[in-house]
């Protein structure tokens, strides 16, 4: 990629950080905000995990931001189809291995004899309403924060690749080899490569502070791609 991506990732923020959309995203924070208060207020929830209550809507926020700030149009059909051939198999990896889903045959796990829905809705405001569809093969559990999310990111490589594919073949390379493409992925399954029964435990007791910071790193990396060429 050139350096006209990276322009036109500093022109999507200028673009968003505009008078009325700056009203519009702290009309949006006061009201999550309020949603926060009133379910602690109505629930009785200690204080001492709030992060885990803001969390959800620091994904929700920047999905929404890059989706509306970043242009993925291009002039080729082949450009395209290809583009969302990548970001198709991107999500399903996010899918796997941020848990929405859980395939019988990669994971070893029991599943339910028939096929069940179940809905959640007594969850913190953007935990839920979470989906659960099980079946004998595999289980899709749909917590919002995180749906919202995995699509903004597979949005967002979509969008690299069209870029990627109009410009040289080290433009492409590049995006292959992108970190912020396999953050997310990489957290997953830190603990796992690290090893150790007592990193493996403290890495999951900060597991959703790390997600949400390597989300935010992706975000703003795939939306932005600094050092483009």
């Amino acid at each position: 990629m050139n350096d006209t991506a990276t322009s036109r990732g500093l022109d999507a923020i200028r673009r968003t950080a505009t008078r009325p959309a700056t009203v519009l995203l702290a009309a949006v924070v006061l009201a999550e905000l309020a949603l926060v208060v009133g379910y602690l207020g109505l629930t009785g929830a200690s204080t001492s995990s709030v992060r885990y209550l803001i969390y959800p809507f620091v994904w929700i926020d920047l999905a929404l931001w890059a989706v509306f700030a970043v242009d993925a149009s291009s002039t080729s059909a082949l450009a395209r189809r290809g583009a969302l051939a990548v970001a198709g198999a991107y999500l399903l990896v996010l899918a796997v291995a941020g848990g929405v889903l859980d395939v019988a045959a990669l994971s070893g796990h029991s599943h339910a004899t028939g096929v069940d829905l179940s809905v959640f809705t007594a969850l913190p405001p953007g935990w839920g309403p979470t989906v659960v569809f099980e079946t004998p093969r595999a289980t899709v559990r749909l917590v919002p924060y995180q749906f919202v999310g995995y699509l903004a990111l597979a949005y967002l490589t979509y969008a690299a690749v069209v870029d990627a594919a109009a410009s040289a073949l080290s433009g492409a390379v590049g995006l292959l080899s992108c970190a912020s493409c396999s953050w997310p992925v990489f957290a997953s399954l830190l603990a796992a490569v690290l090893g150790g029964e007592a990193v493996a435990r403290e890495l999951y007791a900060y597991s959703l502070d790390l997600s949400t910071v390597a989300f935010v790193v992706a975000v703003v990396l795939l939306a932005w791609r600094p050092g483009a060429r």
